[in-house]
């Protein structure tokens, strides 16, 4: 959530975060949520895909989040779960959902997904690039959809506007995969990235030069 993408790390700064990271919760309930959103079906504004890749956020015990320190921008991130937080990197925007109890800040990034209706949108709004790179990677997961900051705090398990379809994701647990984050800065080694096993809409991993 720190960023979009950077370059890969070279390799004298690849520990650095991993030895100043240390005594956090392993295991917060923020990634169950991010494992159980794969395969969920997002429907946007005149498009839906299921997703396959997300990375888990921790709230104030993340300081890869935005809700680390709660600010008017993340403010969003410590209200009612399932509210979609959007936020804005240069031309791009990326979509979150927030999946903790009202005042912890716990948050999922939506990285990627496979469009399944809407495709001829979704194609003209991505520039005609192949169907598995329409929603691959955050930016181009909310423009495959249509989602823009008017689509912050929308009530996702509504019917209406950009929402959540009813029902699990039901990907079976050994086709999930889990590694760092990507381009964060700091505690960039946590494994709290999830993505379906051989799915080609799946990002590629970049490391940030200065984790």
């Amino acid at each position: 959530m720190e960023s979009l993408v950077f370059a890969m790390a070279i390799d004298t700064n690849r520990n650095r975060s991993s030895q100043t990271d240390a005594g956090y919760d392993e295991h917060p309930p923020v990634l169950a949520d991010a494992r159980a959103l794969l395969g969920r079906r997002l429907v946007g504004h005149d498009a839906a895909l299921l997703i396959t890749e997300v990375e888990a956020y921790n709230g104030p015990d993340d300081p890869a989040s935005h809700a680390f320190k709660r600010t008017a921008r993340s403010a969003i991130m410590y209200g009612p779960p399932n509210r979609l937080y959007v936020y804005q990197i240069h031309t791009h925007h990326c979509a979150n959902i927030v999946t903790s109890p009202e005042g912890q800040g716990s948050a999922v990034l939506l990285r990627a997904g496979v469009v399944v209706d809407g495709i001829e949108t979704a194609r003209t709004r991505r520039g005609g690039v192949a169907d598995h790179l329409l929603a691959r990677g955050p930016g181009n997961l909310a423009r495959a959809l249509g989602i823009t900051k008017t689509d912050l705090a929308a009530d996702l398990l509504t019917d209406e506007g950009v929402h959540l379809a009813p029902g699990a994701g039901g990907v079976a647990a050994d086709r999930i995969v889990a590694g760092p984050r990507v381009g964060v800065r700091l505690a960039a080694d946590r494994p709290w990235r999830f993505w379906i096993d051989g799915e080609p809409s799946v990002s590629a991993y970049r490391r940030h030069p200065k984790a």
